[in-house]
């Protein structure tokens, strides 16, 4: 084979899930690749000194979630390299854009085998941060990054009740915000809940937050939220996992190339489930970006004509 490849693995990702599969991956790859080098990443810095160091290389294989996925993005996007999810995190937004409908990682692994024996290969656009990182998935900020950081501060539970305690923590405290709003079709400044910009349509582990977002349109989809109180936020869940949320009243959806979110509101924006850090944030969506193995699956929201 002529593939040269390289594989990281975060152990840790999934509750252990991707250090228990990584071995048969592995295997599995060394069917259509030659030269596959092998790297356990303990964290993030880790992982960006192994990837480097892997040298020049045609395919990058992430076994884990998004946060191993959005590392991942930094070095194909930098260096051209195609890049290919294993879904083995909790979350696996990202993936389940880019790597197909597999959600087991093996399965998902025997659809790639195959789209690297036929070729497949594809472009997407990303988002870039100014002066920051890529970002593949949805960047936001309100709200949903207050969980974040809540959940990020907590010890206990683990896993996805850790979430949803720190939501419910969120409910109680409850704060809006005073955003201003830069894009495409001008300037607006509003009372906010939240605001996501999307590359793709998910985020938090299978949310359509962005329903129509569609990662090779050159164009972000964003998703705003006007100002809510609780009994608004939870009458709205039930249909965050449909999509359906975009038709309440309170919601507005738009499309821009760029966009700068700001104020002196305490809010702070997270990209892929990564801190990126107080706003103001400038966003551009670049087209094209990244080379992915397979072809990125439609997004639920999408017409085709």
């Amino acid at each position: 084979m002529t593939v040269k490849a390289a594989m990281v693995v975060h152990p840790a990702s999934g509750l252990g899930r991707a250090g228990r599969v990584a071995g048969s991956v592995a295997e599995r790859l060394r069917t259509v690749t030659r030269d596959l080098v092998t790297v356990e990443a303990g964290t993030v810095e880790e992982s960006q000194r192994l990837m480097r160091q892997a040298g020049d290389l045609d395919l990058l294989v992430v076994v884990g979630g998004d946060g191993s996925a959005h590392q991942g993005v930094q070095f194909c996007a930098d260096t051209g390299t195609a890049l290919a999810i294993v879904p083995a995190g909790t979350g696996n937004d990202i993936a389940r854009t880019f790597a197909g409908t597999a959600k087991d990682p093996l399965d998902a692994t025997d659809d790639l085998v195959n789209a690297i024996k036929n070729g497949e290969q594809s472009t997407i656009d990303l988002g870039r941060v100014t002066d920051g990182p890529w970002f593949a998935g949805v960047l936001c900020a309100g709200f949903d990054s207050a969980v974040n950081e809540r959940a990020n501060r907590m010890r206990w539970p683990s896993g996805p009740r850790r979430y949803d305690l720190a939501i419910l923590a969120e409910l109680v405290r409850l704060r809006h915000g005073r955003l201003t709003i830069d894009d495409d079709s001008g300037q607006d400044e509003l009372d906010a809940t939240q605001i996501a910009i999307g590359n793709i349509p998910f985020y938090g582990g299978g949310i359509p937050v962005c329903p129509a977002a569609d990662p090779t349109d050159g164009l972000f989809d964003v998703t705003l939220m006007r100002r809510a109180g609780r009994f608004d936020l939870v009458r709205m869940l039930p249909g965050l996992r449909t999509g359906n949320h975009v038709n309440n009243p309170l919601i507005t959806t738009s499309r821009t190339k760029q966009i700068r979110i700001g104020d002196a509101n305490g809010w702070v924006a997270y990209a892929d489930g990564e801190r990126i850090g107080p706003l103001p944030v400038e966003v551009t969506c670049v087209p094209n970006a990244l080379k992915v193995v397979g072809r990125p699956t439609p997004p639920p929201g999408h017409v085709t004509t």
